[in-house]
């Protein structure tokens, strides 16, 4: 961010996604700060609700992997006001049955591909920020940023590092010394 942005007023939406059980200690401090977060869910656990309410108030939706009694509470979808801004939630983009444009919807937030993008469609910004839980493929772990300013928004994806210590099956697949007879 430039040294002008940092001299706004600037909300900053700490997004997420597909946790599912695991909220990594690189998501937890690419969220410190945050004056709210938005979870699109498959959260996997309240437990991972209760540890970002220590960060900042959160809303969530129910993704299609929050199954237990826990989850019940959620909704599937969710319109809120943040900033000055509305963003509409939920966890599955293909299965938006509204228009948001019609709506005054500013920012789309969803989840479940555990691909992140950003991408503005029709004057509307919509952001999957990924997965912050267990690797998919050879997909990124992630997170994303909104910045509401007075007269615009944006986001950016956070890649996080999780790259794991060299492990003890890498260790093994080097070559061994020949012994001797």
């Amino acid at each position: 961010m430039s040294a002008t942005a940092l001299d706004e007023d600037v909300v900053r939406v700490g997004l997420v996604s597909d946790t599912h059980g695991l909220l990594r200690p690189e998501a937890i401090a690419s969220l410190a700060g945050s004056d709210a977060i938005v979870h699109a869910g498959d959260i996997g656990s309240a437990v991972v609700l209760e540890a970002l309410a220590q960060i900042a108030p959160v809303h969530a939706v129910c993704g299609n992997n929050d199954r237990d009694a826990w989850a019940s509470a959620l909704p599937e979808t969710l319109t809120i006001d943040i900033g000055g801004r509305r963003l509409y939630v939920l966890h599955d983009v293909s299965e938006m049955r509204i228009d948001p444009r019609s709506m005054n919807i500013d920012v789309v937030v969803s989840g479940h591909s555990h691909r992140p993008r950003c991408e503005r469609r029709n004057g509307v910004l919509f952001v999957n920020p990924g997965s912050a839980g267990p690797r998919r493929f050879s997909l990124p772990v992630c997170v994303a940023q909104l910045y509401i300013r007075a007269n615009h928004v944006d986001a950016a994806i956070v890649t996080l590092d999780v790259t794991p210590p060299r492990s003890r099956a890498t260790r093994a697949s080097m070559p061994r010394r020949a012994s001797s007879p």
